[in-house]
């Protein structure tokens, strides 16, 4: 079915907005489209995938561009439309337009230089390539410029794994068990997944593997004193409460009111009661401050570049560079240091990134354990034998999404030494 010509305009005009890069890309997208009401479905799908598409090989398509004619942005709509629904489908074509865009699709992309097929920014790549060696740099170039798959985690204290399963079948939505989340779920397809009578009941929410993981290593038990330091929207706010059974007291500290505001009605769907959202204004707030010595277990999910989550997030790689990462890394030691204080003698304290980037992980906390003599490393191969997860790790976790098909996370397991 051919999309309307109206397609090509909306797409170029979005695409102006987005390429420069002034905030996330799905926010731009979001209030175009509460902007263009007649929009339909299809045709905001459409617009969103040739969007995300071109993020992801801007590197290549830009190239690709230079060889059309008419103005650059609506040659780069052009291509994006073109890879996410094929050139026969985009109507309102003008004359030489059908014959370029035939002509760049014969083009082999397989035969491109290695650091334009990763379609990452200069910087970046020769950083990778630096630590990892071409070859392993463009295989993780490649897998990050794929989209993400669906995963969700199953709430168990309303569900289990099996149950929600065999429901989703009579949807029918298709999924299976993922690898090494014992709670989750990966989609086959993308359902609307709201209407679904599972997700309307708290038992299940969409949480990419790799951020099951980061709840599960903090190891929360029933009864325990628990602080998600940087609690957002409160993912792992909520899988760490369901993994305290709804006892116990989890404190939900972050400096944004709105994004904890969306914690709750994801909180009156799950069915907890012991969470407890808290906005602070800074990581030394007084209200954290008071809770001194007092806690069990901390998660600190740090602020990051995000570059991780570039198969969700494909722009998050061009709006980085070198002088925002060193930016990050101050805050990130900050942020740990003032959790750290949180932590009781014999307490834990799990920070995690979903970076894949060593200045923001590894020499974190190599700087912090060195600043903090009362704190220990617990090596991930322990703690994930300790939960049970199959995955083989060194001292911290590393999750690439080549390797292990989840964002890319890395978290660090640190212990302050009983009095």
């Amino acid at each position: 079915m051919r999309l309307p010509p109206a397609i090509i305009p909306h797409t170029e005009e979005l695409l102006r907005e987005v390429l420069r890069f002034t905030g996330p890309a799905d926010v731009t997208l979001s209030r175009y489209f509460r902007d263009n009401p007649r929009l339909g479905s299809r045709e905001r799908g459409v617009i969103a995938e040739a969007v995300y598409g071109l993020l992801r090989n801007k590197t290549v398509l830009t190239n690709f561009a230079e060889s059309g004619s008419g103005p650059m942005m609506r040659r780069l709509a052009l291509l994006g439309l073109a890879d996410a629904v094929g050139a026969e489908s985009i109507a309102g074509l003008q004359e030489g337009e059908a014959d370029w865009l035939e002509r760049v699709a014969q083009i082999d992309r397989t035969q491109l230089a290695a650091q334009m097929r990763s379609n990452l920014p200069p910087w970046l790549w020769d950083k990778l390539v630096a630590r990892m060696g071409e070859a392993a740099t463009l295989e993780l170039a490649e897998a990050m410029n794929r989209p993400a798959p669906l995963d969700l985690r199953v709430n168990a204290l309303k569900a289990d794994r099996d149950t929600v399963i065999a429901e989703l079948a009579k949807a029918p939505v298709a999924c299976e068990p993922t690898p090494y989340s014992p709670l989750g779920l990966r989609v086959l397809k993308k359902p609307a997944l709201q209407n679904l009578p599972l997700f309307k009941d708290g038992a299940i929410e969409v949480q990419d593997e790799g951020s099951q993981l980061l709840a599960q290593i903090v190891g929360a038990k029933r009864g325990e004193m628990v602080v998600d330091f940087c609690a957002g929207a409160g993912g792992k706010t909520l899988a760490l409460g369901a993994l305290m059974r709804n006892t116990g007291r989890l404190y939900a500290f972050d400096v944004s009111e709105k994004r904890l505001a969306k914690l709750k009605p994801r909180l009156a769907r799950s069915g907890l009661s012991n969470v407890h959202p808290v906005v602070i204004a800074h990581e030394n707030d007084a209200k954290v401050k008071r809770l001194a010595g007092k806690l069990d277990r901390v998660l600190v999910d740090a602020p990051c570049s995000g570059l991780g989550t570039l198969r969700r997030n494909p722009d998050m790689k061009w709006r980085q560079t070198v002088e925002t990462l060193a930016e990050m890394r101050a805050k990130q030691s900050s942020i740990l240091a003032s959790a750290a204080r949180l932590v009781r003698a014999g307490g834990r304290l799990v920070y995690g990134t979903c970076s894949f980037l060593e200045e923001e992980n590894d020499e974190v906390i190599a700087d912090f354990l060195q600043s903090h003599p009362d704190f220990i490393l617990r090596p991930m191969g322990e703690v994930l034998a300790e939960q049970k997860i199959a995955l083989e790790m060194g001292d911290y976790l590393k999750l690439l999404p080549h390797q292990h098909q989840t964002d890319g996370f890395f978290a660090a397991v640190l212990e302050r030494r009983a009095a």
